[in-house]
């Protein structure tokens, strides 16, 4: 039986241990942070401060176009090297505050078709609310 109450915090739930990417990264150090953690979406800092947002989503789009080239994977390292995080992220995401009820973070996942919110204190990023968290709680 489930103990999440929508009236909660979302700072109860969400995820605060973070891994974060900054936007002079290349697309190769995502892939690599994607292939070697479970995670699907990893902020975009720059000076403690949100930037945009980057899904294993966003990656895969990215790689679609090259999946029936010759030696795909060869010219695939090279190619992720060659672009940065900030030339592909999702910016002007919604946001949270810790303080913000789950009621309210269920209504942005809806109205904005999100799978991962940024929470954000004072301007610095301080955890990230997935629809995953929200289903960990459910389940619990």
């Amino acid at each position: 039986m489930s103990t999440l109450n929508i009236l909660d915090k979302v700072s109860t739930i969400m995820t605060k241990d973070l891994i974060t990417v900054h936007p002079k990264d290349t697309l190769l150090d995502v892939k690599e942070i994607f292939d070697k953690n479970r995670i699907h979406h990893l902020p975009v800092v720059e000076f403690k401060k949100i930037v945009g947002i980057m899904s294993k989503a966003d990656l895969m789009h990215y790689q679609r176009n090259y999946d029936q080239v010759p030696y795909k994977d060869v010219f695939e390292d090279s190619r992720l090297k060659a672009y940065k995080v900030g030339e592909v992220m999702t910016k002007g995401m919604a946001t949270l505050s810790p303080d913000d009820r789950i009621d309210v973070a269920l209504e942005v996942f809806r109205e904005n078709i999100l799978h991962a919110i940024p929470v954000v204190e004072n301007g610095e990023l301080v955890g990230l609310l997935t629809t995953h968290d929200i289903i960990e709680a459910l389940a619990k």
